[in-house]
């Protein structure tokens, strides 16, 4: 069983999967832009929503890559004709992440002003975090349980149902960002930050069960766990493992970042999240391509057709390069714009607008990076992934981090030592790939 690499075959799954892949940073630039406007408190509430923001993206990315690990296995026993030996493997990977999720929630809802503390929180920023995580942290397992069986449908080669899911959870989070931040004269009081935390929970909840409803309805694969233990599921186990320090490593890069602006001061986070935000939303629109080569990768690695594999690789890269150049565009064209999208305040602004310009700039870096990432994840190279991201982190961007701050470079020195992490990410990427693969086109 093969798959024919075509403009059209690769489309097809990484347009869907883009739009899929968008909803989450719309969810927080949703959350970002709304807050920050908000008439009283709207700075506080901007830096809140960011640093609440970035550390559940931390645990939502660590127990989220058990997607990512269903979605290579699955795809690479279809590859191999061999879908039905797997029926089993996704409601035993599903239950054992959602336990997880739970144990997570509870362990951290009892020690939420110590955690905030921890990343640099403190006043009315402190409290308003606690408020903001208290009602968010409930959607936690709910959308891992989506994100899991949006990777089984992944791994079906189908990401117009993911899509669908994504859609409909973002859409409803903007309306219920406006009714309930901004309150309905006569009808609904305005709830400011709060209210921004029940519209994600809400549609967070909403997505869970389309999902399952989903699964159910457009698929044979049952979600009643049963036994004996599956055998893959030690393999799938050990791939999530590494995606999990893995994940530990990226979060390390985005919190610390988040610490770092928080110290600089209000205005600095209150920039600092707006370019984040849009940097996610940049990251999860090239990812696409990522998801593509994340299907079609595991499926032509299962059927051993390493020629359509390299020429997966060379176009998912070049279409990847199209869509960064894109945004390049949009992203100078709507430089002051995009900025005042997000906050009204003037000090923000004025800073964010001073390194924008490194954001826009590190896409096609990115794109690298992006692409291979999901390319890999479909070929199971969970262990040469996690290894790429201790060495970024630990030997580029924690050393260019505090030469930056050596140097006083403030935001700039934040920002620089993201593209450093992701010039890293990218080339020990693109090497491992062309060292494994290209040998075998010769006995192809």
């Amino acid at each position: 069983m093969t798959t024919r690499v075509s403009f059209k075959t690769i489309n097809r799954l990484a347009i869907p999967a883009t739009i899929a892949g968008i909803a989450e940073p719309i969810l927080s630039i949703t959350d970002t832009a709304i807050v920050g406007n908000i008439p009283e408190n709207g700075l506080e509430s901007l830096a809140a929503v960011g640093i609440v923001g970035a550390f559940l993206s931390m645990l939502i990315w660590i127990l989220g890559q058990t997607r990512s690990a269903i979605s290579a296995i699955i795809s690479q026993y279809l590859g191999a004709g061999k879908l039905d030996q797997v029926s089993t493997l996704p409601a035993q990977a599903i239950t054992l992440n959602v336990l997880l999720s739970i144990a997570i929630l509870l362990g951290t809802v009892f020690i939420v002003e110590e955690i905030f503390l921890l990343l640099n929180a403190k006043g009315k920023i402190l409290e308003f975090c606690i408020s903001y995580y208290s009602i968010r942290v409930w959607g936690f397992p709910l959308t891992l349980f989506a994100f899991a069986v949006m990777g089984i449908f992944r791994g079906l080669q189908n990401t117009y149902w993911p899509m669908m899911i994504a859609i409909t959870g973002a859409s409803l989070n903007i309306v219920l960002d406006f009714i309930l931040v901004y309150g309905i004269e006569g009808l609904v009081s305005p709830m400011n930050l709060e209210g921004a935390a029940w519209a994600s929970l809400i549609s967070q909840g909403v997505m869970a069960v389309m999902s399952l409803y989903l699964l159910m309805v457009k698929t044979h694969i049952s979600l009643m766990p049963r036994l004996p233990v599956h055998p893959e599921l030690g393999r799938l186990i050990g791939m999530s493992l590494n995606l999990f320090v893995r994940a530990v490593a990226l979060n390390i890069t985005l919190v610390l970042a988040v610490r770092e602006a928080t110290a600089l001061g209000d205005r600095f986070i209150g920039a600092h999240t707006i370019a984040i935000n849009l940097w996610l939303f940049a990251a999860f629109f090239i990812d696409g391509y990522g998801a593509a080569g994340n299907i079609m990768g595991g499926r032509l690695l299962g059927a051993k057709d390493y020629n359509n594999l390299w020429k997966l690789a060379k176009k998912i890269m070049l279409y990847g390069l199209w869509v960064s150049g894109m945004l390049m565009v949009i992203g100078f064209v709507l430089y002051r714009p995009l900025g005042m999208l997000f906050s009204n305040e003037g000090e923000v602004l004025s800073t964010f607008y001073s390194i924008f310009f490194i954001v826009i700039l590190a896409l096609p870096i990115n794109t690298v990076a992006f692409v291979f990432d999901g390319l890999f994840k479909g070929l199971g190279e969970m262990k040469y992934l996690r290894n790429v991201l201790l060495s970024a982190t630990f030997l580029g961007f924690i050393p260019a981090l505090y030469i930056g701050q050596y140097f006083d470079l403030g935001l700039y020195g934040i920002w620089i030592s993201i593209t450093v992490w992701m010039m890293i990410r990218g080339g020990a990427l693109v090497f491992k790939f062309r060292r494994k693969f290209r040998p075998l086109l010769q006995k192809v």
